[in-house]
């Protein structure tokens, strides 16, 4: 069926690739169960292989009845043309245009005087010489049926920093650990390193994704990359010390001055892993009472509370479909099927429950909020974490049905080091539903991170050209990708960049086809300069020097700390995976070996001494760190846990419970790392060199 001229016509009109490259370069064309699984998961009728021809003529004949396309991009709101596809003959139509500022623009046109398109059959529609940057939608009227376009007039750069030689950290939240911690670290820890980073000049703190989480009930789930929802935030890194209700709730403060309490929070402490589901349950029992307190709030604090709720459009809903699934114990896939529908007007929850979600959100909001302002002060501030996608049982899929595609799931084509493929589990976003429904999930998503984000990376950044998606049922070798509609897609990202003064930063690291890095480029999103990526035993250069415009860092957090890099540890961890064979093992640790020799020599000869065995991994660290923050990159990142040697890593890719990913402490406290000598030298030796490109800003424009 592959060979099947209409399926793979069909494909070809749902975006479908039926084809693509490998990461050894061999071509992998898609098998007639995939293009047939994924092609269902889009909406297409196919029952079975023999409805193809039926599913075809179906498709041309919508596509063929479209008056307009659903979304139109208009860079810097210049020459807005919208191709229509206009039946013969057709005479004057109506035509109006509301600009987001609410003007609105009414005319008759005449459909005889439009000059032809592109495409066989459609012609243009001119709308007007230029309109303000922003989402405006226009209704067009034509032999009685009716059209509606959303226009995305957007900068055709995204937000650009002003500051140059920017540096900053990066821990994971939950890692964090202060002597006020309650078992994970929370937004008063966060707040703290980065006041900590700032008295060496760094002006950022980045960590993984701060979004809520399941954790208290099935589906138990801690990862960041799968959350249950990117539209609210993980309670648990609440502070509940820091809120104005606490001093005034005689019941909190006596529940965190119990001895129970007190000696639950600090065995969870002590815990060298963060023990997810005793630190949320402790968290939420003092949440839970001061959103009791919450009902006779002061005129002033409800005030405040009743403009988040405002702000926060689908909150209500949220804190219901948590009450709900608290109530149940599991996820909505399992829930009544009216409550499954979206319908929870006779479900049953708890009011204090809900009532406990809402509380929760509106303080994870203020003090992130806190936090940020803060952080900006001294620099961009946050650098956070948009993820690819979310959990299969979130709030998102529960809420916006439509807006994800079921049967499929988000994964990535086979590489060297998953030879296999990967599935990562969640369902993609439907491509066509996203721009019928005006990128709506898409913008609430970024606006919820840009309010208190400088710097915002986008996890998968090829997610904006093409996905690869994987049918339920098939293996991950099996996948095709689907194409998305990316001029559309940067410009939202570009108008909210812009909105906020953030700047993008694009996770574009495995196998990205030239194309995305042409976008980038285009669109000013950063990119990402991984050293430990880049270095090269064998090559002309030992490690090239970070272009200019890129997010420069030693690795990331689904890499093994330098240290076990060095040593080349992580390769028998994969091998004992079955991620590689004895022979790849083999070769990847004498490629290793050749490795640390060439990065030994050249630190010696950098240096101008011999350097002792026993400093030699100490030397080669600081000098990476060097050669980071004295290149053009506008950002140098530093892992604090590659400053004194750390091994274990935070994940291991591939893994779920085979590997205890999402939930390893760092080894030392800030308090305790501020002292160490490895962090003091590395910090300051960072600063300095990064004091040293922000004084001669005209070597980094090329």
């Amino acid at each position: 069926m592959s060979s099947d001229p209409e399926l793979l016509e069909l494909a070809r009109l749902h975006g479908v690739q039926t084809a693509y490259r490998d990461a050894w370069g061999d071509d992998r064309v898609a098998s007639p169960e995939a293009l047939g699984g994924v092609l269902a998961a889009l909406g297409a009728p196919l029952a079975q292989r023999s409805d193809a021809a039926e599913a075809l003529r179906s498709k041309r004949r919508e596509l063929d009845e479209r008056l307009a396309p659903p979304v139109v991009v208009s860079w810097e709101g210049k020459e807005v043309y919208v191709p229509l596809r206009l039946p013969p003959g057709t005479g004057a139509f109506a035509a109006q245009l509301d600009l987001e500022s609410g003007d609105r623009w009414l005319t008759s046109i005449d459909g005889a005087a439009l000059r032809p398109g592109a495409v066989a059959g459609e012609s243009l529609l001119p709308v007007v010489e230029s309109v303000p940057i922003g989402y405006h939608h226009l209704t067009l009227e034509v032999a009685g049926r009716r059209s509606k376009v959303l226009i995305i007039a957007a900068p055709r750069r995204a937000f650009e920093l002003k500051q140059r030689g920017l540096w900053g950290g990066f821990l994971p939240l939950y890692a964090l650990r202060t002597k006020d911690s309650w078992g994970a670290g929370d937004f008063s820890d966060l707040e703290r390193l980065a006041r900590w980073l700032a008295e060496y000049g760094g002006g950022l703190v980045a960590t993984l994704p701060l979004l809520a989480t399941f954790l208290d009930r099935e589906p138990f789930e801690p990862s960041p990359y799968a959350p249950a929802s990117r539209l609210f935030w993980n309670e648990v890194y609440v502070d509940p010390r820091r809120l104005p209700e606490f001093s005034g709730s005689a019941a909190a403060r006596a529940l965190v001055e119990s001895s129970e309490f007190r000696a639950e929070a600090a065995a969870l402490a002590d815990l060298g892993s963060v023990d997810w589901e005793r630190t949320a349950k402790l968290k939420r029992s003092v949440l839970a009472e001061l959103a009791k307190s919450s009902l006779s709030l002061s005129d002033g604090r409800r005030a405040e509370f009743e403009r988040f709720l405002k702000a926060k459009p689908y909150v209500q809903e949220y804190a219901k479909f948590r009450a709900v699934g608290d109530q149940h114990g599991s996820s909505w896939q399992s829930w009544p099927e009216a409550e499954r529908a979206g319908n929870l007007a006779d479900a049953d929850f708890l009011p204090e429950t809900v009532r406990h979600h809402l509380y929760a959100q509106w303080a994870a909001e203020q003090q992130l909020a806190e936090l940020a302002a803060a952080a900006r002060s001294r620099g961009p501030g946050l650098y956070l974490d948009l993820p690819l996608g979310v959990h299969g049982s979130s709030f998102d899929v529960w809420r916006f049905p439509d807006l994800f595609a079921r049967g499929s799931s988000a994964g990535a084509p086979p590489d060297a080091l998953f030879q296999g493929g990967q599935d990562w589990g969640f369902p993609p976003i439907h491509p066509e539903r996203q721009r019928e429904r005006g990128y709506d999930y898409l913008i609430a998503s970024l606006r919820h991170h840009l309010a208190h984000a400088g710097l915002l990376r986008i996890d998968h950044v090829m997610q904006l050209h093409r996905l690869f998606w994987v049918p339920n049922g098939l293996p991950a070798t099996e996948g095709v990708y689907v194409t998305y509609p990316a001029d559309e897609l940067y410009a939202v990202l570009s108008i909210e960049s812009h909105r906020h003064n953030a700047a993008l930063v694009g996770e574009n690291l495995g196998t990205v086809a030239p194309e995305v890095y042409e976008a980038m480029d285009r669109h000013n999103v950063m990119g990402l300069f991984v050293a430990q990526y880049e270095l090269d035993p064998d090559g002309p250069e030992l490690i090239r020097k970070p272009p200019a415009n890129t997010a420069a860092s030693l690795n990331t957090h689904d890499m093994p700390p330098f240290h076990a890099y060095w040593q080349g540890s992580e390769i028998a961890d994969l091998q004992a995976l079955g991620a590689i064979d004895a022979e790849a093992a083999a070769r990847d640790r004498e490629r290793r070996g050749r490795l640390r020799a060439r990065l030994a020599t050249a630190v010696a000869v950098t240096r101008g001494v011999s350097i002792p065995g026993d400093q030699t991994f100490s030397q080669v660290s600081l000098a990476l760190h060097e050669h980071l923050a004295a290149s053009p990159a506008p950002i140098a990142l530093v892992n604090l846990e590659d400053l004194w040697g750390e091994t274990r890593p935070q994940n291991v890719p591939g893994t779920h419970v085979e590997r205890p990913n999402w939930q390893r402490k760092a080894r030392y406290s800030l308090e305790e790392m501020a002292e160490l000598p490895e962090v003091r030298t590395t910090l300051e030796r960072v600063e300095e060199l990064r004091a040293e490109v922000r004084k001669a800003p005209d070597t980094i424009a090329g």
